[in-house]
C-alpha cells in the first residue's frame, strides 16, 4: 500500500512537471508573439501622431518600438479615470489628480516608471525617454479638469462633474487608442512647434 502511494505521488509530480513545462512553453510563445507585434513598424499616421507628442529626435523604427510604452501610461490613466468618473469616486479621482501633478514635475509620467522598470525588461522593449513638454502641458490640462470634476462631485454638482469628467475621458480615450493627443496639438499650435514628418527608417 505504501509503495502504491509513493508511486502515485511520483506520478503526480511527473504530471505536474509536464504540465508546468507545457504552460511555460505556451506562455513563452504568447509572449514572443506579443513582443513581435509590438516591435512591428507602425503606420506613418501613428508615427506622425506620436511625433506631435514631442518625439522629434527618434527615427520611425525607434518610435515603432516605443509606441506600446508611450500608450501604456495613457491607457492606465484612462481606465482609472473612467472608473472614477462613472462611480463619482472622489478618492480615486484625487489619486489621479496626484498622478497628473507628479507627472508634471517628474522627468517622466508616473506610470512610465512602471513600464520602464518592470514591463520593458520583460518584453525586451526599449525604455521610454524623458517625456516632452507636450506631455507636461497635457497633464496640466488634465489636472484642471480632474480638480474641477472633484469639486463638482464634492459639492453635489453631479451633472457638471459628469460633463467635465466625460470631456476629459474622451480626450484620454483618443490618445490611449489612436495616439491622437488633443493637448499636444493645442500646445504645438500655441507655440508654433512643427512636427517633423520626414520618414526616417534608419535604426540608430
Amino acid at each position: 500500500m505504501q509503495q502504491c502511494l509513493i508511486k502515485l505521488h511520483h506520478f503526480f509530480i511527473l504530471i505536474t512537471s509536464v504540465q508546468n513545462r507545457f504552460v511555460t512553453s505556451k506562455l513563452n510563445n504568447i509572449k514572443s508573439k506579443i513582443v513581435l507585434i509590438m516591435k512591428t513598424k507602425i503606420s506613418n499616421t501613428r508615427i506622425k501622431r506620436i511625433r506631435e507628442q514631442g518625439y522629434s529626435c527618434q527615427t520611425n523604427n525607434e518610435i515603432s518600438k516605443l509606441a506600446f510604452g508611450n500608450r501604456f501610461a495613457y491607457q492606465l490613466c484612462t481606465t482609472l479615470l473612467l472608473i472614477g468618473v462613472s462611480f463619482a469616486n472622489v478618492t480615486l479621482l484625487s489619486v489621479m489628480l496626484g498622478v497628473a501633478f507628479l507627472s508634471i514635475i517628474l522627468p517622466n509620467h508616473l506610470f512610465d516608471y512602471i513600464y520602464n522598470y518592470f514591463l520593458s525588461p520583460i518584453m525586451n522593449l526599449p525604455k521610454l525617454p524623458r517625456r516632452s513638454v507636450q506631455l507636461k502641458f497635457a497633464c496640466t490640462m488634465a489636472s484642471f479638469f480632474i480638480a474641477g470634476t472633484i469639486y463638482a462631485f464634492v459639492n453635489n454638482y453631479m451633472a457638471a462633474g459628469y460633463i467635465l469628467g466625460s470631456i476629459l475621458s474622451v480626450v484620454a480615450i483618443l490618445v490611449s487608442t489612436l495616439d491622437f493627443c488633443i493637448p499636444s496639438i493645442i500646445f504645438n499650435s500655441i507655440t508654433k512647434k512643427k512636427t517633423n514628418n520626414k520618414i526616417v527608417n534608419t535604426i540608430s
